[in-house]
């Protein structure tokens, strides 16, 4: 038996120019969950999607890790969902989304006005009546994230086992983002659409969801896990 740990990005940059880049919150962390995981199995292996987020996680997570650099391979299947795609079918004005974001920042309840614009426009991704308007259909989102994973087991598990001198690895890390575990855990337990978007908008930032998988199937350990956060303060704990 195996463990795969999905590791959410660290807090992005809502409200900048650029969003796909850590905050200043969002580098710590990704320190702290480094120094949290010498307490636990070493990675010998780690995956991470080839947004600038995932890679800014990793690179912040190693250092406070201070350990031995496991090998890393660079895989696109484990990116995000486009939420600048999926915000602008839903209101034109998030077209010219770094803008619109400063502005509700502005704003007393920036955090709560800014879920509600999201979960609708999730659920209009999610309904699959408007498929055609997306750059990436919530199902064409779903069977990439489920064969990015496979991707991995297949390479981990059957190619290497049955590969002379090249063992599997134990324990591995993929860095990447809520909307993919949220649709990997779904493909696991078998969840609804609807409860699957309940999970994307629980995850935190740099939130731990460990799966074991093993030749015949994948399980789920624990989701969401988020301790390192909560043992240096409430105030570290983010949704996005």
């Amino acid at each position: 038996m195996s463990a795969i740990y999905l590791i959410r990005h660290g807090q992005a940059s809502f409200g900048k120019a650029d969003y796909d880049q850590l905050s200043a919150k969002g580098i710590s962390q990704s320190e702290l969950l480094g120094k949290f995981w010498q307490a636990m199995s070493a990675p010998n292996k780690v995956f991470t999607g080839d947004l600038l987020r995932h890679e800014q996680t990793l690179k912040n997570f190693l250092q406070g890790y201070q350990g031995n650099h496991p090998s890393t391979v660079l895989h696109s299947g484990f990116n995000e969902f486009n939420h600048v795609d999926m915000l602008t079918r839903y209101d034109a004005q998030w077209k010219d989304f770094a803008s619109i974001a400063a502005k509700y920042n502005q704003q007393p309840d920036a955090n709560k006005i800014f879920q509600k614009e999201f979960s609708l426009a999730l659920k209009r991704w999610v309904s699959g009546k408007y498929d055609s308007d997306y750059i990436e259909s919530w199902s064409q989102f779903k069977k990439r994230c489920i064969a990015a994973l496979q991707d991995v087991v297949h390479q981990e598990l059957f190619i290497k086992k049955n590969a002379e001198n090249l063992n599997p690895a134990k324990n591995i890390c993929i860095f990447t983002s809520g909307g993919t575990i949220s649709v990997l855990v779904q493909h696991i337990l078998g969840l609804s659409d609807e409860n699957t978007l309940a999970v994307i908008q629980q995850l935190r930032n740099t939130g731990v969801t460990k799966l074991f998988y093993s030749k015949n199937k994948l399980t789920l350990d624990y989701l969401n896990n988020y301790a390192h956060l909560t043992q240096a303060g409430a105030d570290w704990v983010t949704f996005r």
